[in-house]
């Protein structure tokens, strides 16, 4: 049986939403109240990224409470196979707050950043996805997304105390093949 309310509770959220790029001041909100607060130096050197015209940081606003996603969408970078600045485009840093997840905003982001990305005439959005996140991996098979290849999924960046840290998460390359009013670009 379907959940009224909540039907009409997601619908209100995302009818209410706004997603946007972001701008330096939303830089703190980022943290998630201290959650993130080690991504610190990493958000402020992808923000400079922006800058350059190398990546778009986009942030899923509600009004009256703030920032309750992100993601961020690399044009181009040292891996052609991810990002080559005028083909494909890679997603990373996909984030919603827990309360607002599993309501279409996921789905209504991904589908912003499509958007975006074939006005700018790319043909493929890339993104790498942990093995040992089944959800995720579901929301993007059903966007379309296709398994490519497998990544060992090791980074490293410099976190809020100024101390290396090296994160290894195995994960999927996956790959969508973009369509404009269902015709292949």
């Amino acid at each position: 049986m379907v959940d009224k309310n909540a039907e009409v509770a997601s619908q209100g959220i995302l009818d209410n939403v706004i997603i946007r790029q972001l701008r330096k001041e939303d830089l703190p909100a980022l943290e998630w109240d201290g959650e993130f607060k080690h991504f610190h130096n990493l958000y402020a050197d992808t923000y400079e990224r922006m800058v350059r015209g190398l990546t778009i940081m986009w942030v899923a606003e509600l009004p009256e409470k703030g920032i309750i996603g992100q993601v961020f969408l690399q044009l181009i970078c040292d891996r052609p196979e991810l990002a080559d600045g005028w083909q494909r485009a890679y997603l990373f840093s996909f984030r919603i707050r827990p309360e607002y997840r599993n309501l279409g905003l996921g789905t209504k982001i991904v589908n912003v950043l499509e958007n975006y990305l074939l006005e700018k005439r790319f043909t493929r959005l890339t993104l790498n996805v942990g093995k040992d996140n089944p959800d995720a991996v579901r929301l993007y098979k059903r966007l379309g997304f296709q398994v490519v290849a497998e990544e060992p999924g090791v980074w490293s960046y410099i976190d809020d105390r100024g101390n290396w840290q090296t994160v290894r998460e195995p994960s999927w390359r996956m790959e969508k093949l973009l369509r404009n009013n269902n015709r292949f670009i």
